[in-house]
């Protein structure tokens, strides 16, 4: 589990932080936090491309890469005021998805298991399996919720003949006994899959899906401070997963299957915000950015800023519980007043 570098383009770390190598502990033996590529789209149903979604990300900035970003929302620097380490990407090739999703598995859980909260830059979402796995077998089987930003339930059973694949991994995780099926909140929802036959699995699951008709009745912070509620409820711990194709193509058309009519970007990284700083969470994934199909970068800038968001309010979430600074979110930086 050496460090592999990058499998597509060049070895660059997420906006400059530290690398380090999960082969060797101690050069992670202080990390808050440990970015980890995934390159892989073997899982795809429709465009292939997101094997390039790491790379994408980790450059997708305007400004220095100099593993410093101060957050002018939260005042504070999710880069430094944490220790953000990038163990870069592990080999997954995409002709071999088991082989691939283990390796991913077994690198999430090094991280966790060091106490650092993993965050993996996908890939096609089918790297949520090993994702949530890794960390559910450090923190405990079914101790860990699933807090999901997705156009789609991502809930089938057998597609192209194969138990894997970006459109199965939530029903592989709440199968094998890692998720919980009433710990599985799903956000975005939308458009026309799944079917009658994957609604009724859900629903025996006691799965919690809003969808985006119920969004726009009853306003996204309702539902977050509901689905909330259910995720702090006899768990340990959050697991964040986040679908860039759950923000309308509008905004992030870099993504294997569009699905129009989804939130904003802005609604997104407020939400991931909330997330992070509300809730325990323990790991992060964020995927199905594909550069391929993206248009003057929009897409990768959005997932370089969902990371930068979870990483700044993560930060936010340890000074307040330390008794640094308040934070208050009503109170501007500049006051010309």
């Amino acid at each position: 589990m050496s460090r592999y570098g990058a499998m597509y383009g060049p070895d660059l770390t997420f906006l400059g932080v530290p690398a380090c190598d999960l082969a060797d502990a101690a050069s992670f033996a202080d990390a808050d936090v440990v970015i980890v590529g995934a390159p892989f789209d073997g899982g795809t149903s429709h465009r292939p491309g997101t094997r390039f979604g790491p790379s994408a990300m980790r450059q997708a900035c305007y400004l220095p890469h100099d593993g410093s970003r101060p957050s002018l929302a939260l005042r504070v620097d999710g880069l430094r005021d944490l220790r953000v380490y990038d163990a870069g990407d592990v080999e997954m090739f995409a002709g071999d998805i088991e082989r691939s999703l283990s390796a991913l598995e077994a690198a999430v859980h090094t991280v966790a298991s060091a106490g650092a909260i993993p965050v993996v830059l996908g890939g096609d979402h089918s790297i949520a399996l090993p994702d949530a796995t890794g960390v559910a077998r450090h923190h405990g089987l079914g101790r860990v919720s699933l807090v999901h930003f997705d156009a789609h339930a991502d809930t089938g059973d057998v597609e192209f003949g194969s138990l894997h694949g970006h459109g199965q991994p939530m029903r592989r995780l709440i199968e094998s006994g890692a998720v919980r099926g009433d710990r599985f909140l799903q956000i975005g929802l939308r458009g026309y899959w799944p079917g009658p036959d994957v609604l009724s699995w859900m629903a025996a699951q006691r799965m919690r899906s809003y969808e985006m008709t119920e969004l726009v009745a009853r306003g996204l912070d309702t539902c977050l401070t509901e689905a909330f509620r259910t995720a702090v409820d006899e768990c340990d711990g959050v697991f964040l997963s986040v679908d860039v194709d759950v923000v309308d193509p509008g905004m992030a058309p870099g993504t294997g299957t569009p699905e129009p009519g989804g939130l904003t970007s802005r609604q997104l990284l407020d939400a991931v915000r909330r997330c992070c700083y509300e809730l325990p969470v323990v790991g992060v994934d964020v995927v199905e950015v594909a550069p391929p199909y993206d248009h003057a970068d929009i897409t990768a800038y959005l997932g370089n800023r969902v990371v930068l968001e979870a990483l700044s309010a993560i930060a936010r979430r340890r000074v307040d519980a330390s008794g640094g600074p308040p934070w208050n979110p009503e109170q501007p930086l500049l006051d010309s007043r």
